[in-house]
């Protein structure tokens, strides 16, 4: 370890010890998950994208493990080891490396271990508050760490999921369309196709397969497909579960037969998407979208102006905050509110800190029940970064 790189080093214990002491003194447990987890519980929660980029392992036991890609899923995990019936109130903190494959072997600003400090919420009722205190816990750590100059961009997939509600379609058009949101290009092509000919998810699958398949029945789904591969001498290829191949085919079958989505609901979608700028203005332009589509989705855009009420109450500048109706994180966990902190040091596109609510997530790991849960994670080493830009004399060795 050279000079300066264990100066860096030493830095960033100081920092993660600064963040973690205005964590605790905020009413958060600190707490160290393992690095090491069960490989299954990640790869069916964290989506495609992230599955991909996750170190997986057999050990010598024959059970499959992983290097942890974030640590929200592994403080769930100890949340539930602890209250098994996830009926407690609880809020946590956490600092501690994360592992991603990075194509080419990675770079500074996208590294294949990195650290995270964060902080989850779970069990709070009222939704909008601890949103809330999600966000300006997180400011208040930045700032602590002496980063002033920051953007605050937010989204709302509980918005998006107003809208959907709002349309009559399949329900496995809206549950398609939510699983594309956080790619733009795949969503505008998903919700294209969906409005000029759905059958074309068909082409190209096997029709002597696709003909033989009732989408309501999922498990002779699974049963066709598994001999189907055998019978042809297929090896699945790829971090796709049988059922998920199942399930896609059986949505296959059911989309050759469907009407296409109306022009004017395909529009009432678009429109949605399109809304973007200061947060300030947008609660207008959701009631004016509410006016001229003919929609109800009074519910949520109450919800959304009254987290914007609370941000403000609790000191975060909303008139230089911004939000994005397409804008909807990388990790397909998040069910509603999303946001990310970028430093103009640093440029677009590299958040410090990102976050979100995620109320299906316990539940997906072993919970009996949704539970209200949101939480933020402190890209450490992004942070360090943008204090040192801010004062480079420090970088001295």
């Amino acid at each position: 370890m050279t000079a300066l790189t264990a100066r860096r080093f030493e830095r960033l214990e100081r920092q993660a010890h600064n963040v973690l002491e205005i964590f605790s003194t905020l009413g958060y447990e600190h707490v160290a998950p393992p690095s090491l987890q069960p490989a299954d519980v990640f790869l069916d929660v964290v989506g495609e994208s992230l599955r991909g980029r996750t170190y997986v392992f057999t050990d010598a036991d024959g059970e499959e493990l992983c290097l942890r890609p974030d640590l929200t899923v592994p403080v769930c995990l100890l949340h539930l080891a602890r209250h098994p019936a996830a009926d407690v109130r609880a809020r946590y903190s956490y600092n501690g490396s994360a592992f991603r494959f990075q194509p080419g072997g990675g770079d500074a600003v996208h590294p294949r271990e990195f650290h995270q400090a964060g902080i989850e919420n779970f069990g709070t009722a009222d939704k909008e508050q601890a949103e809330a205190d999600i966000v300006s816990h997180s400011i208040q750590s930045l700032r602590s760490c002496g980063l002033d100059d920051f953007k605050l961009h937010m989204g709302d997939l509980g918005l998006f999921r107003a809208v959907l509600a709002s349309i009559a379609m399949p329900e496995r058009w809206r549950q398609r369309l939510r699983q594309s949101f956080w790619r733009p290009d795949a969503f505008h092509t998903q919700l294209q196709q969906l409005a000029s000919s759905p059958a074309d998810a068909a082409k190209g699958l096997p029709e002597d397969l696709i003909e033989k398949i009732d989408p309501d029945d999922l498990e002779g789904t699974e049963q066709l497909v598994d001999r189907y591969l055998g019978e042809h001498d297929l090896e699945m290829i790829g971090t796709r579960t049988l059922r998920e191949i199942a399930n896609s085919l059986a949505a296959a079958a059911k989309d050759a037969q469907a009407e296409p989505l109306s022009a004017d609901d395909a529009q009432t979608i678009q429109s949605y998407v399109g809304i973007n700028g200061q947060a300030r203005a947008v609660t207008a332009r959701l009631r004016d979208l509410e006016r001229q589509r003919n929609i109800d989705i009074s519910e949520a855009v109450d919800r959304f102006q009254r987290r914007l009420d609370l941000l403000g109450d609790a000191g975060v500048d909303i008139g230089k905050s911004m939000f994005s109706a397409e804008f909807g994180r990388a990790l397909e966990y998040y069910t509603g509110f999303v946001f990310e902190i970028e430093s103009p040091l640093l440029g677009e596109g590299v958040p410090i800190v990102g976050g979100g609510r995620y109320d299906g997530l316990l539940r997906e790991v072993g919970a009996p029940f949704d539970v209200p849960a949101v939480g933020a994670a402190i890209h450490t080493e992004r942070l360090l970064d943008a204090v040192s830009m801010d004062a480079p004399e420090e970088d001295t060795p």
